[in-house]
């Protein structure tokens, strides 16, 4: 029994939400999002509130009772609070631009790194972190990958560009082995 598929989603005001057959479409203050779901799984709106009921106990349906509710809330809290993702550079000689809507990396390689957003996300450099926000959870988490994945840390040193926050676990070198 999915414990998440059976919490309620109080929606807060100011947020539109339609149904057209099996999609959905949220509106709210920041911008509209839609997706579509399952049959097998009904939404209920009533009172301002989300209820989702599953039509049978099937492994398949079961899954997909909790995914329906958790798309739906990571959509509700995009169109009204939106998502951030924070990255920094650590290194000496890593260095971050703003180049229009995107972004120029220098980060130790023969050549700068263009990097282009993603539709509906925005990039925003502040000294040597990057900000990437927007109204879709999935956008917004796949760009900080691929900013990310252009020099991920490493495991010696910790220089490269990592998640605010992200503990790196530094290798001990060959010296520290021997001993």
């Amino acid at each position: 029994m999915s414990r998440i598929g059976q919490t309620p989603i109080k929606v807060p005001s100011g947020v539109e939400i339609i149904f057209e057959g099996a999609s959905v479409k949220v509106k709210g203050p920041k911008g509209t999002l839609s997706d579509t779901f399952s049959p097998n799984i009904k939404i209920l709106y009533k009172d301002n509130v989300l209820i989702f009921e599953r039509s049978s106990d099937d492994p398949e349906v079961k899954a997909l009772h909790g995914l329906t509710r958790a798309l739906m809330n990571n959509m509700i809290n995009g169109v009204t609070d939106g998502f951030s993702k924070s990255l920094e550079l650590v290194g000496v000689g890593y260095r971050v631009q703003q180049k229009d809507k995107g972004l120029t990396l220098n980060v130790m390689f023969s050549h700068s790194v263009n990097i282009e957003p993603l539709p509906g996300v925005d990039l925003k450099v502040d000294d040597s972190r990057i900000v990437v926000s927007g109204i879709n959870k999935q956008s917004v988490g796949e760009m900080a990958a691929q900013i990310r994945k252009v020099r991920p840390p490493n495991a010696y040193t910790g220089k490269g560009i990592r998640y605010l926050g992200e503990h790196i676990k530094i290798k001990p070198g060959k010296s520290a082995r021997a001993g």
